[in-house]
């Protein structure tokens, strides 16, 4: 049975709730990820000859379990994950984390209750690696990733150096080139690697298994690096902890060894760079050192003297080795004099957990270096520093910023002078004096959009402001004639009214046809798509499906000028990361068939009402137990069934919903009249609300039934009114129920009636192109508002002129005066 990636995430981040609040996120990161690694290694090797992890008796998750209430938990627990650690020489690297630790875990029975809770909490289903099937496909790595991130961003910039966003990481290993190796025996290495997740994402680029080396001064965070590894499938990388500059781990006959790719994101601006420096000859041919308080220039020549002749690296660091002076000016001459940097790529700040300041890429290439050492060659210069999106207190890039920050870099592409360019080696040395700084280069602003002082004194829409709208009259050719007519030279007058701009572009013919180009460009992807997307096995692999996918879908859109491909490509794989790939997932593992399962929805509390103990500690409460509150399709939702097979019972449901609502509308419009001071409801609100109180309404009621008068009373004819709408609406909401009760069981059962083929319609038709299409559909809804805001933007702002203006204000003027002096002021 398969494991939905974010069922799998929520159930660990579930986990640290045990630990948080006791301690720091950058320490409880390592027990949570350390029981992980062992139950995982546990799962996938015990019993296993020449496993990639040797799991020896004492050493297994389940010499863990065997230890919970016992009264010496913690310290068994640092001997059995010692033993796994002897087992597969990973001493001092995966048993970092003390289990045995009173100012952590506290005394005698907290220990133990704390201890029992935390080791259960992997014991859960969602937690069985061996029979999840996951393992090929790096769900057990991605949420490690995903743990980490979370750790990361909870640790706070103090503590959160120790991780990459996977983002970067990604960018970095598809610009030094690494899915074009050929030679098997290539080698990466990473000599500020943290927990290893840019040195797993750099070699997962490559078409094969290539030699992994880092080094991370943290022998904790080393500890988590070689977890990591494991955890992808790549447990023959090499982590070694230790000091770079002091105590370098990679040797070569008394020289640093050297590697095809290196790829770091090292700590910035360095201070203590020089302690206990052994050089091996880093500096060597260089004129100066590197600032002692600031390692960036020492980090990047130590990368660069690790680097094979051929090789090629890529390099995270602060903007500020790209300008500043003195020593690192002339280290800075020299490298770009030496050729040995291909291009330079600027990232949004606030993007790692270390820092809040702007980074940049520099991507170093030996092989070709000698190319760019003459006024003939240049460094290719992005700003991708506007393309990212807000995600709680840090920024990210979305995939359709990394896909465009690569695919630009790789293919040169220069046609928009605002991203990019290839800047030559003569505008870097002579004119801007081995300055590297992007904004030299770039202009990445937005044009200032400036105002017509004659066309405020005169009238009129100036002609450069609706000519800068060419790209949608090119397209638009009917438009600009519908909305503007020549008003006087150089200027243009709206040729509709002001409010009927919006109306009248979006009933354009041409717009409208436009927007079929959509319609068609989808329906063409899919056309391609369907086969792949109906035969999903087994044999997928879900990281190239995912990838072919989108490319077909970036090609459909390519020639649609007003739909930008790249966010078209943000659209798919927004959907891909929240639904699609759990989606496949479960298809790749169980089948299509999986469509016509449904899954019960539990909520868990406990019989009194409180939560149950988070560590499994016996408290005198009762434990919580499982309610079900609903269910959902496995594959397929609800609302896809509903939409499908039971339209007409929905359209029911709607009307009857209306009804409801106009019976409702109808008793708060009474109850508003009736409920002033001094009305009759007024005396019938509950004292603790605003609500009224039925159950005294319908007892006063009763009473004024039966008094014998004449006539009936007021108060008698307004609860009587009352109590009738209020039964009415009551009633009527009870029919909504039973029909939505109804529709719930109808749509329950056909879900037992469903045949493969109606289950891969409805998953690729219904439910996946519905959801993507809506997506795409949104941005050229978003485009079209556009031309709309901002013709309506320029009749708004010329449409009066200052003259028009002054008149205005000078007959206000002379009523204010008219009035004062009837009231016999005067001034």
């Amino acid at each position: 049975m398969a494991i939905k990636k974010n069922e799998l995430y929520s159930s660990l981040w579930e986990s640290c709730d045990k630990l948080r609040g006791g301690m720091d996120a950058s320490q409880y990161k390592d027990y949570i990820l350390t029981l992980l690694f062992v139950k995982y290694v546990t799962d996938k090797f015990k019993g296993q000859k020449y496993a990639d992890i040797n799991v020896p008796a004492g050493g297994s998750f389940d010499d863990l379990v065997a230890l919970k209430n016992n009264k010496d938990i913690g310290e068994k627990m640092d001997k059995a994950i010692a033993k796994l650690a002897e087992a597969n020489n990973l001493t001092g690297v995966i048993d970092n984390a003390k289990f045995f630790d009173n100012s952590k875990f506290g005394n005698g029975k907290d220990m133990v209750d704390t201890l029992t809770g935390l080791v259960s909490i992997f014991e859960r289903p969602e937690f069985n690696f061996s029979n999840n099937k996951a393992g090929g496909d790096d769900i057990l790595g991605d949420a490690y990733e995903y743990l980490m991130r979370n750790f990361a961003t909870e640790s706070g910039k103090s503590k959160g150096q120790f991780y990459t966003p996977a983002e970067v990481s990604r960018i970095l290993a598809k610009v030094i080139g690494l899915g074009k190796v050929k030679n098997r025996n290539t080698t990466i290495y990473d000599p500020a690697c943290g927990s290893g997740s840019l040195l797993i994402r750099a070699a997962d680029e490559a078409p094969f298994d290539i030699a992994i080396y880092g080094q991370e001064k943290e022998t904790t965070t080393a500890g988590l690096a070689k977890m990591n590894l494991v955890l992808h499938n790549k447990a023959s990388g090499e982590i070694k902890s230790g000091n770079t500059f002091s105590n370098p781990q990679y040797l070569d006959n008394g020289a640093l060894k050297r590697f095809d790719f290196v790829v770091a994101n090292p700590p910035f601006s360095l201070k203590n760079w020089t302690d206990g420096l052994q050089e091996f000859g880093r500096f060597d041919g260089y004129d100066d050192r590197p600032p002692e308080k600031n390692g960036d220039y020492a980090w990047l020549l130590h990368i660069l003297k690790s680097l094979k002749p051929t090789g090629k690296a890529a390099v995270i660091l602060p903007h500020g080795v790209l300008f500043r002076g003195n020593a690192e000016e002339s280290l800075r001459r020299n490298i770009i004099d030496r050729g040995y940097i291909k291009g330079i790529i600027g990232l949004p700040a606030n993007l790692f957990y270390g820092t809040g300041i702007p980074a940049c890429i520099i991507v170093m290439d030996k092989e070709d270096a000698a190319e760019r050492q003459g006024m003939g060659g240049g460094i290719f210069m992005i700003d991708a520093s506007h393309d990212f999106v807000k995600d709680g207190p840090k920024n990210r890039l979305r995939e359709r910023d990394i896909h465009k920050i690569v695919q630009t870099f790789v293919n040169r592409i220069e046609d928009d002078p605002k991203y990019a360019r290839f800047v030559p080696m003569e505008e870097i040395k002579v004119k801007n004096g081995y300055n590297l700084n992007i904004p030299r280069y770039i202009d990445s602003g937005d044009a200032e959009d400036e105002q017509s002082i004659d066309a405020h004194l005169n009238g009129g829409i100036p002609a450069g402001d609706v000519d800068s709208l060419k790209r949608y009259w090119d397209i638009f050719p009917g438009l600009k004639n519908k909305l503007f007519k020549k008003f006087r030279a150089g200027y243009y007058q709206l040729k509709v009214e002001k409010d009927e701009i919006r109306s009248a572009i979006f009933n354009d013919e041409e717009f409208k046809a436009y927007a079929e180009q959509i319609d068609n460009a989808f329906d063409a992807w899919l056309k391609k798509s369907s086969k792949k997307l109906m035969n999903i096995d087994g044999t997928v692999d879900v990281k190239k499906f995912i990838i072919e996918l989108s490319e077909s879908l970036i090609n459909e859109f390519r020639h649609i000028e007003l739909v930008d491909f790249y966010d078209v490509y943000q659209v798919l794989l927004a959907y891909w990361q929240e639904t699609m790939s759990d989606d496949v997932f479960v298809l790749k593992y169980d089948g299509y068939m999986a469509g016509a399962e449904i899954v019960k929805i539990f909520k868990k509390e406990s019989k009194n009402g409180s939560a149950s103990s988070p560590t499994g500690k016996n408290d005198g409460k009762k434990k919580a137990e499982p309610k079900e509150i609903g269910w959902e399709g496995k594959l397929l939702p609800k609302i896809v069934i509903e939409r499908v097979y039971f339209a007409k019972e929905q359209a029911e449901i709607e009307r009857a919903e209306q009804v409801v609502a106009e019976s409702e509308s109808r008793l708060e419009e009474f109850v508003e009249e009736n409920s002033g001071e001094g009305s009759v409801l007024a005396e019938y609100t509950k004292e603790e609300s605003e609500d009224l109180d039925a159950k005294k309404i319908a007892t006063k009621l009763k009473e004024l039934k039966k008094q014998k008068t004449s006539g009936k009373s007021e108060e008698y004819e307004v609860l009587a009114k009352y109590t009738e709408l209020a039964d009415t609406a009551k009633k009527q909401a009870g029919i909504v129920k039973e029909l939505n009760k109804a529709l719930d069981e109808s749509v329950k059962n056909k879900y037992a009636e469903l045949t493969e083929k109606e289950i891969k319609d409805l998953l690729v038709k219904q439910k996946w192109s519905f959801d993507i299409f809506e997506g795409i559909k949104s941005l050229y809804d978003t485009t079209s508002h556009k031309i709309a805001t901002r013709v309506t933007e320029l009749a708004d702002r010329y449409e009066n002129t200052l003259p028009d203006l002054e008149a205005t204000v000078a007959d206000y003027e002379t009523k204010v005066k008219n009035h004062l002096k009837e009231m016999g002021f005067t001034f």
